[in-house]
């Protein structure tokens, strides 16, 4: 098995059978022995004491918070409830929460570099679900605001009864090769700022296999046809919610008619130049690092461990 990439790993029971009873979840929450996980506008609380860590609170410190939002359930572990909590209507949460020296909330693509594996996946469902509970509060069937349900698993709707659940989106990125080569692009915005090339990647249309997808993107951006489509692994993605599902795709055509539009470049890079670069020891190209899954699918094909050859 695969290392699993940061953001997964979860380690948390997620209680399917406990959040559907209301009375159950409000005790669990009130209990003493329970985790909260604060999050304030999307930044985690960590610790350094001296690892980073997850910083969990107790009932005690909700309490002193006084606010009235509810928790989001994440599940058991060790016998323990779990759950994440969104805290930005406090203005100062370090104050109010009288934190240790060491704790602070931090942008979650950073805390992520320095927690242990299986805590970033518990931040991925926190940040996604607590994300999502914000940009869904009205039903998109009548207009009216929506209720959090089954410990935040879903949002009903009092008005018309519609049940509304968190998404998660498909994107499929993918190293596409021929030979000692693969192509690596930079999308308009963030990468062609930066000078970084990554994977082609692209959101997984309605009535669209994985493997339809790699083709249709790879053909989009990069003008270029492809065959066979091999999966390597996936990665959640809590930005807000995608599900990044990484593949190698073998390259039928090598001609480059990039989509100007959407991609400021696109090129065919040798194994040698890219291997330099996944050593940082290539001044011509720069590439994800290893918070990202596009950086060990290039990875993977220039070390040769790609599946079908």
């Amino acid at each position: 098995m695969k290392k699993p990439h940061i953001f997964a790993g979860n380690p948390l029971d997620r209680g399917d059978v406990q959040r559907r009873d209301d009375v159950q979840l409000a005790a669990l929450f009130a209990s003493p022995e329970t985790r909260v996980l604060p999050m304030w506008q999307l930044n985690v609380l960590v610790q350094s004491n001296p690892h980073t860590a997850l910083g969990w609170i107790g009932a005690a410190d909700v309490k002193r918070l006084d606010i009235d939002v509810k928790p989001i359930f994440l599940g058991f572990m060790d016998r323990k409830a779990h759950f994440a909590l969104d805290i930005s209507e406090v203005h100062d949460p370090v104050h109010e929460l009288n934190l240790p020296e060491s704790w602070r909330f931090e942008e979650a693509r950073s805390a992520a570099a320095e927690l242990p594996g299986p805590e970033t996946g518990i931040l991925a469902q926190s940040r996604a679900q607590l994300d999502w509970h914000a940009r869904h509060a009205f039903c998109s069937v009548c207009g009216q605001r929506t209720e959090s349900a089954k410990g935040g698993h879903v949002r009903k709707c009092p008005s018309c009864g519609a049940e509304h659940f968190p998404r998660t989106d498909p994107v499929v990125i993918m190293v596409t090769h021929h030979g000692d080569r693969c192509v690596l692009g930079q999308s308009r915005g963030r990468l062609s700022r930066s000078g970084m090339f990554s994977a082609l990647a692209g959101f997984v249309d309605q009535g669209e296999s994985i493997e339809e997808a790699v083709r249709r993107e790879v053909r989009e951006e990069a003008g270029i046809e492809v065959g066979e489509v091999t999966y390597h692994s996936s990665q959640p993605w809590p930005f807000p919610s995608s599900l990044m599902i990484g593949c190698h795709a073998r390259a039928l055509s090598a001609v480059i008619n990039r989509d100007e539009e959407e991609m400021s470049d696109v090129r065919w890079f040798t194994r040698d130049e890219v291997l330099r670069a996944l050593k940082d020891e290539n001044p011509d190209l720069k590439v994800p690092g290893p918070i990202a899954i596009a950086h060990h699918i290039i990875k993977a094909w220039a070390e040769g461990d790609v599946a079908g050859g």
